[in-house]
């Protein structure tokens, strides 16, 4: 079983990051047994008001590496 499991790791591994990140996605969809409506039905709206802060410009983007470089400083004390 390790083996398979190991085999398998390999092969996702060889895939693009886009099917890498679906795969992952699924993979940790399928551990939750039971979806509370009321998580899901916040997690929408919360995400409905930061599109719109995206969109009405109250909110700038941060490519990723300039968030990436904040995280760090604040991990690490700075």
């Amino acid at each position: 079983m390790k083996q398979d499991i190991s085999d398998l790791l390999k092969k996702a591994l060889t895939l693009p990051p886009e099917a890498r990140a679906a795969l992952a996605g699924s993979l940790l969809e399928s551990l939750d047994e039971t979806v509370e409506a009321s998580a899901e039905e916040e997690w929408s709206r919360e995400i409905a008001r930061r599109i719109t802060e995206l969109d009405s410009g109250k909110i700038l983007p941060l490519p990723w590496e300039a968030a990436r470089r904040e995280i760090a400083a604040i991990l690490n004390g700075r």
